[in-house]
Formats: structure tokens, C-alpha cells, sequence
């Protein structure tokens, strides 16, 4: 039968197999995995396309029609009434279009069809049975069509009823299988992964598989000590409840006292369960547990059983998957970096993988006792994650893929950069550097001064920085307000209009507002809520200047560590000379809550989609610039919405509640009405 096959697509299919067979195993029985789940993607996507072109290839034993690994032999297993399958996957928005297309043809209608679409969480499905509102058993998903009986661990968890409610307009139903997803929360991740680091314990590579162990451990007095969750998404078999839509279904479900998920929108078009994507994925980093796409399902239950399934997944739903998040890569090197304090962090230069649509080259290691718990040497394959704007860092390290050529890294007696001893403090996990005349200590609080958060210079970045400093032309951060076009224009890449540019961004700067101002100092443990917070306390800054440190220890969200560090600053001659000089070079240090007076004061705005000649940005200074005030959310106290190309889900809502939605053009012309 497979004689007119190329030889070489019979061996890829038999490699996918083999590969993604041991992964599975890695991944859902060992819960030690050894890529990561966007890899692991890849391949089933390559398998499935093989199989799909060459159908005399199909084989019973293929991944394809499994989901996930056989069950444990540890635990009794049970047979799924109704079976646990997989979703398909969909990368983009084309997918999903598809994905409606083809639940039309499937019913055989061009009508709208309408969704539910609810956060794809990244944990580990399970059934619940209750009969006549008691739980009686608790299992995994295992292959999808038998599962391990778990019940005494999930008994542990306490946002699992063990009596439903008996609801408003419903009995309880005499048989009720619940489906939902146990997961553990990025907080609750942490505590633990801090604690397994403290017993010399390998820390979990994700919340998922610290769910998963949690969940297959046989003694549940270990499974209560975990912090672990659950939403409910579905259900099996049913009795004695009368339900039209998946939508009613979770509000059965929520009146029964079983928790589900207030990130869900019912009996929405597919273009707003797409609009919907966007808006989860800009909130994504917000929320309080992972999650890694978004699902949708035809809302009619009566649509959803004339769709029916295939061997591995349902023809009414599919899974809106976000960019990874997790990669594995290798460490090519380790260098260590001294920050504005003088604390001496190692970063790991790593081989460029792409995480979330950013191509990842470093990663942070954060100090030596976090190298050592992990155990990570230059040329280990780890596994690296990355969240939204923050830093990425290493995960853990897959130690069966070590050659034996890899090397230990150890942390420098001296500064890298100016060759000075290091101290480590008493209860601190840093080394630092004591010279405060060390270059890269002075580059590190010229940039921090120049950030968003402080000063917000447009245009004086990491690289200028740099240059300034080699060359003599900043000192410290006070220099900045010193520069002068001739110095500027003849660095590398800058002309005169680059310079003027630089020039006029360090005047405009030049109005701050008090906390921004303390927080741009770089004071050590102050941060910009402490610097809010001193702000707002003193008022003044020679006030904050020449207060007592048993008087800055007493303010709420202080303390004696930040007291002390406020103090030791400004009692420095040095710091208070450089304070002087920034106020002498004309920077004006505005009240709490002052705003710039414009046509605009007291107007709130809002933005969404993309300017064709600005950036969000650069609009947003404008606004307030005229007094105006940004938000990132549409309410009723929102006055316009400045709307660009592919708007999101902000558009309805300032629609629903009758706000003023404006172009760029109307934004343009009340700028221009102000001035």
C-alpha cells in the first residue's frame, strides 16, 4: 500500500510518532518535560498534515488519535461516559474564519452562528461525577476515553464542592459529570517553586505540571499542601437539567455553587470572539493564572450534536492559541552585568529562539545562590519563559540532555569593569561593586534617570548613553541638562538635527512631578510606589531632603530598610550636589496631581487600535500635554475614544455607552484648538 510513498515521508511520519509518543510520556506521566509545548505543537501539526496527504499511512497507534498518555497503573482507572477529546488548534485569525466555514457547511446554513468564548487555561482537565448533588468520583482525562480515579485529591481542593447548591429555579440534577481544569495560580507557583528551591528540590518547569504532579500523588495530605484551583468549563452526562446553549449551561453550573470562569462572553458572532482574543491577550499578563489561548464552541447545544466529532476532536469547538510563551534553548555563555546599585547580576547568552513573537537572546540569572539552586552551567539546554514585558529567565534545566562538556559557572572576586573588590552583604543573595566611580554604575543611573518611569527623555537611550560616558560627556546624571549641540552632533550617528532633536526632548523633560523626580534619582529600595508615596507624604522635595530618618521610618510603606537608604542618599554631599545642579540647570518640580493647563483638562480619553501617524504613545503625551487624561479602560466617565485601524473590543463598549469616538484627525484638531 505504500509503495508509491517517497521513502522519506514514511521514515518522517514513523520519527513524528516515535517522538511525540516519548514526549507525551514525559510530559503527562513523568511530568518532566523536555521541550515545550509550542515545539511539541509543531510536530502534531506536522504529523496531522502528513497524515492528512497520505491517507495509507494512518495507523491505530498514531498520537493523532490519542489524547495525551495512557493512565498510570498506580491508580484505578474509570471509562468516560462521554469522551474527554482534544481541541484543534488555531494560529491566527484566517483559522478561525475557517473554523466558522466550516461549522456552516457542516449544518449546511449560511446563517450566524453564534459562540461562546472563555480563557484557554493552562492546567489539567478532569470529571466530576455528582449524583443527587454529592460527589462521588473524581478522574483525570488520561487517554480521553479512560481516566485515573482521583478522588481523594480532589476532594483537597477548596474550590471544589463536595454538595452542590440546590438553585434558585433548579433542583439538584439526580446525575451531573462536570468538567473543568485544576491549575495553579502564578502566585501560588511561586511560593512553591521558592519552597521546593529551599529543600533542594528540582523546581517545577510550569504551573501545568505542578498541577499534574499534584494531582497524581498517591498520599492526598501532599495533594492538600499544594495550592491548587479549578474552573469548569462543560459537562457529560446530564439529568434533570433542561439546557439549549453552552451558555445556560454554565449558569446551571454557577447557580449549583460550581465556580467558573468571569472571563467568559456568551453568544457572541465569530468576528467578536475574535476581537475577544485580542482583548484577552492584551490582559493576559494581568490575570492571576496562565493561560494560553482561548476556546471556542458553538453556543447551541442542539448545533453542537448535529456537528458531532471526529476520532480526536470536536467539530464545534477549537482552541485560539496564543504565541509561546516557553522555549528550550541552549546557554552559549554567562557574563555578569553591574547595575546602577552595584549589584553584580549574571545574564545568560543564549541561542536566539523566539518566545511570544520575540526573538530571546538573554536571559536573566538573577544571582549566584539562583545558579546554584538550578543548577545551570554554560551549554545546558534549559528551558526559558517569558511574560509579557518581563525580563526572560531560565525555568529549569533538561539535565538528560547533558554531554558532560558542560561547565560551571563562577561569579568574579572583582568588578568586571573597573577591577574593584566585591562585597556581599549580610542577608543579601547580590555582590556588589563598592566603587561608585565604576563607569558601569554611572551608565546604569544616566539610564534609569533618562527612563520612562523618571524623566522620560525621548531619544536618550542605552547606546547614547554609552557613548556620553566613554567620551567624557556625562559624569553623572546632572550632566545631561549641561549638553550642548556641538558635543552631541559629532557622535556616532547623530547629525544636527538628531542633536537638536536630543536637545529639545531634555528641555521638554525639564517639568516633573515630584514622585517621578525621587523615583529618577535611583535611590536604592525606592521604587516609583515608594517614590509616590514620599511624595505625597513631604510634598517638597527639601522637606524629603532634610527629614529625620525616625520620621521617614514612621510613614506606612516605608520601613527602616527604605528609611535608611532614603537617608544615606541625601545625607551624601555628593548626591545633594548633584540634586542642586539639576535644579540650577531650570528642571521644575510639579505638585502631586498638577496637570498642564489646556482645552483638554479634565477630559478623559481612551485609545485603541493602531495611528497611521503616530504612535499610541506619543498621542498620549499629547493629550496630557493639553491637560487631558489617558485611561486604559472605556467607562461612563470616559468623554472620547480615539479609535485607529483594527480597533478592539473598546470600540463596543464606548459604543454600548454612548461615548465619543473620534479619528486621529479630530485628536489633531483639538490639539490644535488648544494651542
Amino acid at each position: 500500500m505504500q509503495k508509491n510513498i517517497d521513502p522519506e515521508v514514511i521514515k518522517r511520519v514513523t520519527q513524528l510518532r516515535e517522538a511525540l509518543h516519548h514526549h507525551s510520556y514525559r510530559y503527562y506521566v513523568l511530568d518532566d518535560p523536555e521541550i515545550s509545548d509550542s515545539e511539541y505543537d509543531r510536530m502534531m501539526q506536522e504529523l496531522i498534515r502528513l497524515e492528512t496527504n497520505y491517507p495509507d499511512l494512518s495507523s491505530p497507534d498514531s498520537p493523532t488519535l490519542r489524547v495525551g498518555a495512557p493512565p498510570l497503573d498506580k491508580f484505578e482507572t474509570i471509562e468516560h461516559s462521554i469522551p474527554m477529546l482534544s481541541l484543534d488548534n488555531g494560529f491566527s485569525d484566517a483559522d478561525i474564519f475557517e473554523f466558522d466555514l466550516r461549522v456552516k457547511r457542516g449544518l449546511d446554513t449560511d446563517d450566524t452562528i453564534f459562540y461562546t468564548a472563555e480563557p484557554k487555561l493552562d492546567g489539567v482537565a478532569v470529571e466530576l461525577v455528582y449524583e443527587n448533588g454529592r460527589l462521588i468520583s473524581a478522574s483525570t482525562r488520561g487517554d480521553g476515553f479512560r481516566g485515573e480515579l482521583i478522588t481523594s485529591n480532589v476532594r483537597t481542593i477548596r474550590s471544589v464542592p463536595m454538595v452542590l447548591e440546590k438553585g434558585k429555579d433548579r433542583k439538584n440534577p439526580s446525575l451531573l459529570e462536570v468538567r473543568g481544569e485544576v491549575f495553579i495560580g502564578k502566585k501560588g507557583f511561586k511560593r512553591l517553586n521558592d519552597s521546593r528551591l529551599d529543600q533542594n528540590l528540582p523546581p517545577f518547569a510550569n504551573p501545568r505540571n505542578a498541577a499534574a504532579g499534584s494531582l497524581r500523588q498517591l498520599d492526598s495530605k501532599v495533594t492538600a499542601k499544594r495550592p491548587l484551583e479549578i474552573f469548569f468549563y462543560g459537562i457529560g452526562r446530564v439529568a434533570d437539567l433542561d439546557l439549549e446553549s453552552h451558555g445556560d449551561t454554565l449558569q446551571a453550573l454557577k447557580e449549583l455553587g460550581i465556580r467558573i470562569n468571569s472571563n467568559i462572553r456568551t453568544k457572541i458572532t465569530i468576528e467578536e470572539a475574535v476581537d475577544y482574543y485580542r482583548d484577552l491577550g492584551e490582559r493576559r499578563n494581568l490575570l492571576p493564572y496562565d493561560i494560553d489561548g482561548m476556546v471556542i464552541k458553538v453556543d447551541s447545544l442542539r448545533l453542537q450534536r448535529l456537528l458531532g466529532a471526529t476520532s480526536r476532536s470536536p467539530r464545534w469547538a477549537i482552541a485560539y492559541k496564543f504565541k509561546a510563551s516557553q522555549e528550550t534553548t541552549q546557554v552559549l555563555d554567562i557574563e555578569v552585568q553591574v547595575g546602577r546599585t552595584g549589584a553584580l547580576t549574571p545574564v545568560a547568552h543564549l541561542f536566539p529562539v523566539k518566545i511570544g513573537g520575540v526573538t530571546v537572546g538573554r536571559a536573566t540569572l538573577h544571582n549566584e545562590d539562583e545558579i546554584r539552586r538550578k543548577d545551570i552551567r554554560i551549554g545546558d539546554t534549559v528551558l526559558v519563559q517569558r511574560a509579557g514585558d518581563v525580563i526572560p529567565e531560565i525555568v529549569k534545566v533538561i539535565t538528560s540532555k547533558r554531554s558532560g562538556e558542560e561547565r560551571i559557572f563562577k561569579m568574579p572576586l572583582n568588578c568586571p569593569v573597573c577591577g574593584s573588590p566585591v562585597i556581599r552583604a549580610q542577608d543579601e543573595a547580590a555582590l556588589r561593586c563598592i566603587d561608585i566611580s565604576c563607569l558601569a554604575q554611572i551608565k546604569q543611573r544616566i539610564k534609569h534617570f533618562a527612563s520612562k518611569g523618571a524623566f522620560d527623555i525621548d531619544g536618550l537611550g542605552d547606546k547614547l548613553v554609552e557613548q556620553l560616558v566613554d567620551k567624557d560627556l556625562l559624569f553623572s546624571y546632572a550632566d545631561i541638562f549641561r549638553l550642548k549641540e556641538d558635543a552631541l552632533k559629532n557622535l556616532e550617528r547623530m547629525g544636527s538635527k538628531s542633536a537638536a532633536n536630543i536637545l529639545s526632548a531634555i528641555e521638554e523633560s525639564k517639568r516633573i512631578t515630584l514622585s517621578r523626580f525621587i523615583y529618577a534619582l535611583g535611590i536604592r529600595h525606592v521604587g516609583d510606589h515608594v517614590a509616590g508615596i514620599l511624595a505625597k507624604t513631604f510634598g517638597r522635595l527639601e522637606i524629603l531632603m532634610s527629614a529625620a530618618p525616625d520620621e521617614l521610618e514612621a510613614i506606612e510603606g516605608v520601613g527602616p530598610v527604605v528609611a535608611e537608604s532614603v537617608g544615606r542618599f541625601f545625607g551624601a554631599d555628593e548626591n545633594r550636589k548633584i540634586v542642586d545642579a539639576i535644579i540650577t540647570s531650570g528642571v521644575q518640580i510639579l505638585g502631586e496631581g498638577v496637570q498642564e493647563e489646556g482645552t483638554l483638562s479634565g477630559k478623559v480619553f481612551v485609545l485603541t487600535g493602531t495611528l497611521a501617524t503616530i504612535t499610541r504613545d506619543e498621542a498620549r503625551k499629547l493629550i496630557e500635554k493639553a491637560g487631558g487624561k489617558v485611561t486604559g479602560s472605556v467607562s461612563r466617565n470616559t468623554d472620547y475614544l480615539v479609535a485607529g485601524a483594527s480597533p478592539g473590543s473598546k470600540l463596543k463598549r464606548a459604543e454600548a455607552l454612548g461615548v465619543d469616538i473620534i479619528d486621529e484627525q479630530t485628536l489633531m484638531k483639538l490639539m490644535i484648538e488648544d494651542r
